[in-house]
């Protein structure tokens, strides 16, 4: 199989690298046809995976010296690709490459970064997504494996019915697309409660000015359920892995 792999990539690759071949959806195409052209029968997940495999193993060393990929407007998107695979990440336990690598989970990804920054091509919010792996700006946040999440949710607040949010224990990260930026990171006892009081009138005053500002139209809110048996250490020590992974503009000493 890696030979066959190898072998398609090498017929439709056009001097693009293994990463540009499964994020576009041309190069993609054209791969997993050649792959089955010459035999092989795998999932187009499976295909992929094996591709970058090869990468990653040097197994794909004295090709063509790749062309270079890059969109100059890149800092446009780049957040909505960020926020996009994080939330993945956290709802599925996925990386970037293994979410490139699937049909279906690409689809998601594609769906929620169009809907936080419009107008772009999947292909450029995946590139994006990989440039930031590249850049180490998507390392997993490791602490969420070992206490996962019972429920991970993404939405406008404007969208959002506070008297249906949990009563349980949890995690929430406000971000606006528009100026690019998470803007806050919070743990509670009370989701609910906790929420009602920053909508209201939060007591981070920052926020609050920002709030009062900008609205909340455009404004976005992640949640993340925690079991019931989940201690107070570890929720606060899940918020302090999403304050240094997220960099959100208005925590101040980690609250």
């Amino acid at each position: 199989m890696k030979a066959v792999v190898r072998a398609a990539s090498l017929t439709i690759h056009n001097r693009y690298p293994p990463d540009r071949i499964v994020a576009d959806p041309e190069l993609n195409h054209a791969f997993i046809a050649e792959c089955q052209r010459l035999g092989l029968s795998g999932s187009i997940k499976g295909l992929n995976q094996q591709l970058l495999n090869l990468r990653k193993a040097g197994d794909l060393k004295g090709l063509p010296r790749s062309r270079r990929t890059s969109f100059p407007n890149e800092e446009d998107y780049r957040f909505a690709s960020e926020i996009a695979a994080r939330y993945l990440e956290r709802q599925k336990g996925v990386t970037v490459d293994e979410i490139i690598c699937d049909p279906e989970l690409v689809r998601e990804f594609d769906s929620i970064a169009a809907d936080l920054a419009p107008v772009f091509s999947p292909f450029q919010y995946r590139w994006a997504a990989l440039n930031l792996r590249k850049a180490k700006r998507l390392k997993p946040e490791l602490l969420s494996r070992v206490a996962p999440a019972q429920t991970v949710s993404l939405g406008l607040v404007t969208q959002l019915d506070v008297v249906s949010i949990s009563s349980k224990q949890g995690l929430y990260v406000f971000y606006d697309p528009d100026s690019r930026q998470t803007l806050y990171v919070g743990e509670a006892a009370n989701l609910r409660k906790r929420l009602e009081k920053h909508l209201d009138h939060s007591d981070n005053k920052s926020l609050a000015r920002w709030f009062w500002e900008h609205g909340f139209e455009k404004l976005y809110l992640e949640l993340h359920l925690l079991p019931d048996a989940t201690q107070t250490r570890v929720r606060r020590a899940l918020e302090a892995e999403l304050i240094a992974s997220r960099r959100p503009t208005f925590n101040v000493q980690g609250r």
